[in-house]
C-alpha cells in the first residue's frame, strides 16, 4: 500500500519504510473516511489474508486518483485517510483472527488465561495502533502480552536469515550439499 500510495515522495515520509509510513500518516487521518470491508469474514478459522484488502485499496486510490485528476505516482490528497483506512482494517483483522486462536487454545485446555501470553513479533509488532489493539485483546481475555521493543521489530525475513547466520556458524542443521535433497515445488 505504502508503494502504491507513493509515500516515498510524500515529505513527511521519504525516509521512512512503507509500514511507519502508513503508520505516521494514519495518525492524522479519519479511517471512516475509507470503511474496507474486512477480509475472509466468512471463514471461520485464524487463518490471516490480505490479499482482499490489498484489491480493495487499489481499487479505492484508482477511484481517487481519477477524482483527483492525477496520475499514479502523484500524492493523493486523502492519502492520510487512506493510510488510517488501511491500517485500521489490517489491525481488525490481526485482532479477530488472533481472538479466534485464543479461544480455541483455550476451550481444547492448550493454553490456561491467567498464565498465557500472546508473543507478537515482526515487522508488524513494531507498529503501535496494532499493539494498542492487541493489548486490549490480551487485557480483556486475561493474556499477557510480550512484544519485543520497536527497533528489534524487524522484517521476518531478515530474522529467517539471521538464524541461517547463526545456525551456520554452529554448524547445527546446514547441509554442505544439495546432493540427495529431493524437493517439489508448488
Amino acid at each position: 500500500v505504502a508503494r502504491r500510495l507513493s509515500l516515498r515522495k510524500h515529505p513527511e515520509c521519504h525516509s521512512m519504510a512503507g509500514g511507519k509510513a502508513i503508520e505516521h500518516l494514519a495518525q492524522h487521518g479519519d479511517h471512516h473516511q475509507h470503511p474496507f470491508r474486512l477480509p475472509m469474514q466468512h471463514h471461520r478459522n485464524c487463518d490471516f489474508s490480505f490479499s482482499g484488502l490489498q484489491s480493495l485499496v487499489n481499487k479505492t486510490i484508482m477511484q481517487k486518483e481519477q477524482e483527483e485528476g492525477i496520475q499514479a505516482g502523484e500524492i493523493l490528497s486523502c492519502v492520510k485517510d487512506i493510510a488510517a483506512a488501511v491500517q485500521h482494517a489490517v489491525a481488525v483483522h490481526i485482532i479477530q483472527r488472533t481472538y479466534r486462536a485464543m479461544l480455541f487454545c483455550i476451550r481444547n485446555n492448550i493454553l490456561t488465561a491467567p498464565k498465557a501470553t500472546l508473543v507478537v513479533s515482526g515487522g508488524v509488532a513494531s507498529n503501535q495502533y496494532i499493539r494498542k489493539g492487541l493489548q486490549m485483546l490480551a487485557d480483556a481475555n486475561g493474556f499477557a502480552l510480550l512484544c519485543p521493543p520497536p527497533r528489534l521489530c524487524t522484517d521476518n525475513g531478515v530474522m529467517i536469515a539471521w538464524n541461517g547466520i547463526e545456525r551456520l556458524r554452529a554448524g547445527l542443521g546446514v547441509l554442505h550439499s544439495p546432493e540427495g535433497i529431493r524437493y517439489e515445488p508448488k
